[in-house]
């Protein structure tokens, strides 16, 4: 059943619990009360069609669908949100932009008696994008999976880099920490701020750990083995997690190279 967040934003789960989604991943549907069209934010992963349903029956008639990055989880459902509600779908890539073109850095859009600004923050993918949403002097942040409701973000290596999630978590603070936080998996919060900041001390000390382990090691970031940093590093984190704790030390890693 979707739940009411803000005024302007309610969020319908869908039943996709695992190691990367959390308890599952969140749908946001964003409209100004009294609005007859709603936004949707990342339809969800494929085969949960009940989940796709839902999220149309409860947005009704959908303005436009915004995609906060390419992982499957948040995208894979959109070519049946597509085909319940016809509505253009926009995302930071020209791949998952339907109907209408590739979304700006910046760019305001106003919709569903909403004020959008969309804030391109990679690092967690190169495409990740977050939302700042406005409406009568309210404001919320929909981060995707750059901030999460609790535990901490995979940076993808793909194409994801721990420069780039320094530079989104400082503007983030910067520009949106008193607003609430709506993320793509786990709970609301009430401030940004916090969690923000938390999450940058969090990178700090986990970089500085895999520094200090690659010198018991005795390698160079050049030379060392992603898996024996994580067995160093992440020793007291269920092994479960170690391949999420992988990709992100891969990135680190990268990021070390590059100093």
């Amino acid at each position: 059943m979707p739940r009411e967040v803000t005024p302007f934003a309610s969020v319908v789960l869908c039943d996709n619990p695992g190691s990367f989604e959390l308890d599952g991943t969140n749908t946001w549907i964003l409209r100004a009360p009294g609005s007859p069209t709603a936004v949707v934010l990342d339809p969800g992963p494929a085969k949960h069609g009940k989940h796709v349903k839902k999220v149309a029956e409860v947005a009704g008639e959908v303005e436009l669908v915004l995609i906060s990055h390419r992982h499957h989880d948040h995208v894979g459902a959109c070519k049946k949100m597509r085909k319940l509600s016809g509505a253009p779908q926009r995302a930071y890539t020209d791949e998952y932009s339907v109907g209408a073109p590739r979304l700006r850095d910046r760019e305001v859009i106003e919709a569903a008696g909403l004020t959008i600004t969309v804030l391109h923050t990679p690092g967690h993918t190169a495409d990740s994008t977050s939302f700042l949403v406005e409406w009568e002097g309210q404001r919320a942040l929909l981060s995707g999976d750059t901030i999460l409701g609790f535990g901490t973000t995979v940076l993808d290596p793909t194409d994801g880099t721990l420069a780039d999630y320094f530079n989104s978590l400082n503007r983030l603070i910067v520009e949106a920490s008193d607003a609430a936080l709506l993320p793509a998996h786990g709970p609301d919060h009430p401030e940004l701020g916090p969690i923000a900041r938390y999450y940058k001390t969090h990178r700090e000390e986990r970089l500085a750990q895999i520094v200090a382990a690659l010198d018991d090691l005795g390698v160079s970031p050049e030379k060392a083995k992603p898996m024996k940093v994580v067995r160093s590093v992440y020793a007291d984190v269920d092994k479960k997690l170690w391949p999420a704790a992988k990709m992100s030390v891969k990135a680190q890693l990268e990021y070390l190279r590059a100093l």
